[in-house]
């Protein structure tokens, strides 16, 4: 009977012990080491880049600090720049054979002057040339809107000649340009979803077709001494359909040529990693096209900011992104969009929590960061990077109501690390700092939140 009496009190202990929830605990592992980060940013195309030059200031240089600066603002450090048809060649040269003849302003609908900004001021380095189309008179359409096909590509002839020769030159040419002006560009693009027609700047291409374009496209680069600047392949709308014309790519003979494999996230979010390449891959264009603004953090679906936290983390943790962008940085305000991260009047600047959750990352995984191991027994996630330096930053999202209590391990040599907060009430705030014994250090994170951990 005694025995059985202690059955009775035992089992309901172990239980017990059973029901209690995991411990919040964080390891990371510097010494395990994934993809290197290229950065984060976002576009002024189609104009805004003119909108934003023309602002008086403090407001412009208030919108500059909040997209660029790296200690008051989000740190962005890439730019995407569009390529506007019929900008530098708006005349046919009457065939694909004839010498055409360009024309430039400096300007470039104020993507120069924000260039120019962006780099010399801000130290942004990669300045990312992407065209949505090809000059209608090389098209098969003759129209620079509605899709259409490079005319010369795999199945697709037109009168007038094969004109992937021409459109290389006309890339390289807008290179050249920007040089000319003081910018520096880095990478440049071809195509812009061109899985689909839309009734602007649009070109279709599959990607044997791409391929074709990416061969000639690089051999015209080198001739004019643009050996550094990197062909980028192919932003089509979502994860699986970049991955399949990718693929179509390789198979064709040219992924060697490239120097980044591209992706949006309208039309299937980054998914599993590309496996048919090592080449770095960037998530390039994304946003909430259709909701209001939104400027808060837990709220507001997919314009909140805790969603874009997420998506961030999961793109360079699942995913293994390399790079990760926003449609467009900064534009006029309007109660109707999320489509940016910031919005302006003539006397005021507000950021939405969306361009905070890209300050967690821009901030403190600068270019050439490595993402290194990072676990979590709990429910929080998590991502960590080594800096250049060798400074180490953690993120962590809490997507619960409650506050959670956790423990850190491995994060290396410092005494102290600095939280970082941003949730409904605060936009990236800087807290009280905390003491760390041999690599660990414990904390607390509200609900419905996002921290950074940096060296203090």
């Amino acid at each position: 009977m005694k025995s059985l009496q202690m059955i009775l009190v035992v089992l309901p202990l172990a239980l017990a012990r059973k029901l209690q929830p995991r411990a919040n605990t964080i390891t990371l592992d510097g010494s395990t080491t994934y993809q290197k980060i290229i950065g984060f940013g976002a576009s002024e195309a189609f104009g805004h880049s003119n909108q934003f030059q023309n602002l008086a200031d403090p407001i412009r240089r208030q919108v500059l600090d909040i997209l660029f600066n790296k200690t008051s603002g989000a740190g962005l450090t890439i730019l995407r720049n569009i390529i506007t048809t019929g900008g530098i060649e708006p005349k046919s040269p009457g065939s694909a054979t004839n010498a055409p003849t360009y024309t430039w302003d400096g300007k470039d609908d104020g993507q120069i002057w924000l260039s120019k900004a962006a780099q010399n001021e801000y130290g942004v380095k990669t300045i990312y040339a992407n065209a949505w189309s090809a000059p209608a008179y090389m098209k098969t359409n003759n129209n620079a809107n509605n899709g259409g096909y490079l005319c010369g590509v795999s199945g697709q002839t037109c009168s007038t000649g094969n004109w992937i020769q021409a459109y290389a030159n006309y890339l390289t040419q807008y290179v050249k340009d920007y040089q000319s002006s003081g910018v520096t560009i880095s990478h440049v693009g071809f195509l812009n979803e061109a899985d689909a027609s839309f009734p602007y700047d649009s070109m279709r291409s599959d990607g044997t077709q791409a391929a074709e374009v990416i061969t000639v496209l690089r051999a015209t680069l080198d001739a004019a001494g643009f050996t550094s600047v990197l062909i980028n392949c192919c932003d089509f709308e979502g994860w699986s359909l970049s991955q399949t014309v990718l693929q179509q790519v390789k198979s064709a003979g040219a992924i060697d040529k490239l120097g980044g494999l591209t992706s949006h996230g309208y039309a299937g979010a980054p998914g599993a990693p590309f496996t048919f390449s090592n080449l770095p891959v960037w998530q390039t264009e994304w946003a909430d096209l259709s909701s209001a603004w939104v400027t808060s953090f837990s709220s507001g679906g997919t314009s909140s900011g805790l969603t874009w936290a997420q998506r961030i983390q999961s793109g360079v943790t699942t995913s293994n992104l390399s790079a990760f962008l926003y449609w467009i940085g900064a534009e006029p305000a309007a109660s109707s969009s999320s489509a940016m991260l910031v919005q302006w009047t003539s006397t005021s600047v507000t950021a939405s929590k969306r361009l905070w959750a890209f300050a967690h990352f821009a901030r403190f995984a600068r270019p050439g960061a490595l993402r290194i191991k990072s676990t979590s027994a709990g429910s929080l996630g998590v991502s960590a990077f080594k800096n250049t330096d060798g400074t180490l930053s953690l993120q962590v999202i809490n997507s619960g109501s409650s506050s959670v209590q956790f423990t850190v391990s491995g994060f290396g040599n410092v005494t102290q690390v600095q939280p970082v907060l941003t949730d409904d009430k605060n936009d990236f705030v800087f807290g009280a700092k905390i003491a760390v014994a041999s690599g660990s250090f414990s904390a607390t994170i509200a609900g419905t939140a996002m921290m950074s951990f940096i060296p203090g």
